[in-house]
């Protein structure tokens, strides 16, 4: 980058109000031409919040926004992206059963349009492709791209509508370790071209990796910006939660103990590679399998088995030495507990107070309701000394026991169904175990409270599938959550932990095994693999046995 390059895009003192919550306080950032600036922040600091209004999603109560010198329009996308601001979101928006070059022009003009102006398109995105290094077939259908190539054509779309200035949001989020390094080496060449980038990430060796300048807001406020040739990860991650934040490090397990779950020959139905094909595995108390991959190839399918969302259509499957039960109810009594990928979707129901919600999974149990004339009646006063429990427990923050579960921060839901999961009633088939003993700092700003540190004895579930754990959490979120898994483990827990972040299953994982395209590979401790390693084995290729 130019020590002199000009200034590309400046935001002036952005102030955005949601009732009472200030989420932009007053914010003042400026981006220069061939530059790459980080944004960070836990989530709710204002990021999204302030992208949103740039892109002209959101109108700002205050400030103002120039791009290239001149003043943009609020309110406004179709302004933004005339001004050559592009922005590439986390979850693709492509039209699977379109042409890459179809879904490149959709939205700019009608895809059916005289055969020279399709060949003006063509030829007009070749030339971006070449210019950026980002080559691709227009003619290839996108569902039949990997999704490292899904994203090429994602940053295709920003650039072919001459965008200049690209916003990145958790830009490596679903990619290969291998597949990361492409794009960083593709947006190298892009901002050599003059390019200015905005890259939002929660992986701070990402952001000391690619950019220029990071800029770190918090509780609304832009409170750090500094040369990132400067700062290290202790660094960002003190900017960003107010206070020193201990690394994580391996935490092996200690007593492996017998066999809770067996998976043998497994095959279910699904599209495309959403679904189990020969798949085997072994899970054991005391023990965390952590299993890696691109999204979509069959994780969803062994976590849904084994909550009892789908079936097997060929092998065996076992629950301590039994059949693995086949409705959802079933296994909750046999002590199978789940965190799922979407809490929103489907791990809390948002309209329902936090208290219903707590106890959801387990409301038809003698403890929390009873049958009588037909109807069952709910034992509100036990449902809701249970919700409390978990909310001191796990230190759930965010309107009290009678607000809707919507109305909490992802960190906060996070820990309500972690609470649900982790302390169950009374009337669980689990297997004896000692508290928790969490001691990692949850997000907020009081002192941490340790995970059973409130009441009596805490059993575990005998088996808790546990489904991208810490996904889209700040860094606060993230340790306690961690730190509740491997309290879970050496509770005597067995722990199938599917994640696409590497750095998790790298650190939780006691035994690691890859799933690709519906299959899986053998399960081998943590220690014998590499990062390089389970990329290659997560793009399908078999030197990674």
């Amino acid at each position: 980058m130019r020590g002199a390059a000009a200034t590309v895009l400046r935001l002036e003192g952005i102030t955005k109000r949601f009732g009472s919550l200030v989420a932009n306080d007053d914010i003042t950032l400026d981006l220069r031409e061939g530059e790459v600036l980080a944004l960070l922040g836990e989530n709710g600091a204002g990021k999204s919040t302030l992208m949103s209004i740039l892109f002209g999603h959101y109108t700002a109560d205050a400030g103002r926004i120039e791009v290239f010198g001149r003043p943009l329009a609020p309110g406004n996308p179709r302004a933004a992206l005339a001004a050559g601001v592009g922005m590439v979101h986390q979850h693709f928006a492509l039209a699977d059963n379109l042409s890459v070059l179809d879904n490149i022009v959709l939205g700019t003009e009608p895809l059916w349009r005289p055969l020279s102006r399709r060949t003006a398109a063509r030829a007009h995105l070749v030339d971006v492709a070449r210019r950026f290094g980002l080559p691709v077939d227009p003619d290839t259908r996108v569902g039949d791209l990997s999704v490292g190539e899904r994203q090429r054509v994602e940053i295709l779309k920003a650039l072919y509508r001459g965008a200049r200035i690209l916003i990145l949001d958790e830009p490596t989020a679903v990619l290969t370790p291998q597949e990361s390094e492409q794009l960083f080496d593709t947006l190298a060449g892009m901002v050599a071209q003059g390019l200015a980038i905005i890259f939002i990430s929660h992986k701070l060796g990402e952001v000391l990796r690619v950019s220029h300048r990071v800029a770190v807001l918090r509780h609304g406020k832009l409170v750090a910006e500094g040369r990132t040739a400067d700062c290290d990860q202790a660094q960002l991650a003190r900017w960003m939660v107010g206070h020193a934040v201990q690394q994580r490090e391996r935490q092996p397990a200690q007593r492996v103990g017998a066999v809770v779950c067996e998976l043998n020959d497994i095959s279910t139905a699904g599209h495309g590679n959403d679904r189990l094909r020969g798949l085997s595995l072994t899970l054991r108390a005391g023990e965390i399998t952590a299993i890696a991959g691109v999204s979509g190839n069959g994780q969803a399918a062994l976590a849904e088995l084994l909550t009892g969302m789908r079936s097997a259509t060929a092998g065996t499957a076992t629950l301590q030495g039994k059949p693995l039960p086949q409705t959802p109810g079933a296994l909750v009594q046999q002590g199978v507990a789940r965190i799922p990928e979407d809490r929103h979707g489907t791990g809390v129901v948002g309209d329902l107070p936090q208290w219903e919600n707590a106890v959801s999974e387990r409301l038809r149990t003698p403890t929390f309701s009873r049958a009588l004339a037909g109807l069952r009646w709910i034992r509100q006063r036990a449902a809701t000394a249970h919700a409390e429990r978990i909310v001191q427990t796990f230190d759930v923050r965010g309107g009290g026991l009678h607000t809707s579960a919507r109305s909490l921060s992802g960190g906060n839901m996070q820990k309500l169904i972690l609470g649900r999961a982790l302390l169950p009633t009374a009337d669980a088939t689990c297997p004896a175990a000692g508290p928790p003993q969490g001691g990692a700092a949850p997000s907020g700003d009081s002192e941490p409270r340790a995970a059973g540190s409130v009441g009596a004895t805490v059993s575990v579930p005998a088996l808790i599938v546990v489904h991208q754990p810490t996904w889209g959490l700040d860094i606060g979120a993230v340790a306690f959550v961690q730190q509740q898994l491997i309290a879970a483990r050496d509770a005597g827990a067995a722990l199938l932990l599917i994640s696409d972040d590497l750095d998790e299953v790298l650190t939780l994982g006691d035994r690691v095994a890859v799933m690709h395209a519906g299959h899986l590979g053998a399960a081998r401790p943590a220690e014998e693999w590499t990062r390089e390693a389970i990329g290659l084995a997560m793009a399908g290729s078999t030197e990674a046995a």
